[in-house]
């Protein structure tokens, strides 16, 4: 697959697909002989694990770095790689319970402000009809 078509498969820029190359996030992907990238199912795969981790879990960028800097050493390094994922995932739900308690904590204001609404609009709707029932009497 040519990088442009890799760049809309996975709805990310072909700048950034370059600079995940660049910076080691994915591994080298090979080019033909006009030097134009040719990605293959696993350059792929790489792709599609660096955007989940990075856009979907937040994981740093210096941990997949090093994360695929390991996967390059070969098997040696699979205890290692292991390591690296178990640190990420217990920061990823450490990340999770916060935002759970924040989203807990806006949902209780909302309702406050709901409730707040709600009792003005019975205020005003009282005072309306106060207004429209001395008018009637004035009038009537």
């Amino acid at each position: 697959m040519t990088i442009a078509e890799v760049s809309e498969k996975f709805e990310v820029s072909q700048d950034t697909l370059r600079y995940y190359e660049r910076i080691g996030l994915i591994p080298r992907v090979n080019r033909n002989k006009s030097g134009i990238r040719n990605y293959t199912e696993e350059d792929c795969n790489w792709v599609d694990f660096i955007i989940c981790m990075r856009q979907g879990a937040g994981l740093p960028v210096d941990a997949l770095i090093g994360y695929v800097g390991l996967f390059q050493q070969g098997d040696a390094t699979l205890v290692a790689r292991k390591e690296v994922l178990i640190e990420q995932r217990k920061q990823l739900f450490t990340k999770i319970e916060a935002m759970q308690k924040t989203l807990e904590r806006l949902d209780d204001k909302i309702v406050r402000y709901e409730q707040t609404i709600v009792k003005k609009e019975k205020t005003l709707r009282r005072a309306s009809e106060q207004i429209g029932h001395t008018a009637r009497a004035t009038n009537g």
